[in-house]
């Protein structure tokens, strides 16, 4: 999708997704309250999705065979065509044009912090898992830490539960 002249001197908001329901569900609600009236929007906005690479999916680099490594790596790249598709898709639906999706490869908590300062961005908007304090503690929490290391401000967009 091409960006217009109707996006220039407009703030950028970056809204990252992965393959989880919860990340679409904030795309969605993004879109919904901020890009829905016409074409007239507050924002230009980018998607951002962070890719892991290979050896990093291992946790340990040239840990197994070239074969497997080379079929990991196929993969992982068809995994993030289909999360860049969706988010196309998601787009497209809402009738949003101009959204640029772009893909950086890394760990999802600095490829946000680097989208921010790349793109000079005034909002990051984030999809909460919704994961207890343990989860959160072993496996992190890509939401936490960027609201707190990154240089603007941070939506955290919490989908909601079921009765």
């Amino acid at each position: 999708m091409a960006e217009g002249s109707e996006n220039k001197g407009k703030p950028l908001m970056l809204v990252a997704v992965d393959d989880s329901e919860h990340s679409f569900y904030a795309l969605e609600w993004t879109l919904d309250h901020f890009f829905a009236h016409g074409t007239n929007h507050p924002f230009k906005l980018i998607v951002i999705h962070a890719r892991s690479s290979a050896s990093s999916a291992l946790g340990v680099a040239g840990f197994g065979s070239v074969d497997f490594m080379t079929y990991l790596e196929a993969d992982m790249k068809k995994s993030t065509s289909k999360t860049v598709q969706k988010a196309q898709d998601v787009c497209t639906s809402k009738k949003v044009e101009n959204v640029e999706v772009e893909v950086m490869e890394g760990d999802p908590r600095n490829v946000m912090c680097d989208a921010v300062d790349k793109h000079q961005a005034s909002l990051l908007v984030v999809g909460s898992h919704g994961y207890g304090i343990v989860k959160r503690a072993v496996l992190g929490s890509v939401s936490d830490y960027c609201a707190h290391h990154v240089k603007c401000s941070v939506m955290i967009v919490k989908k909601p539960t079921k009765p």
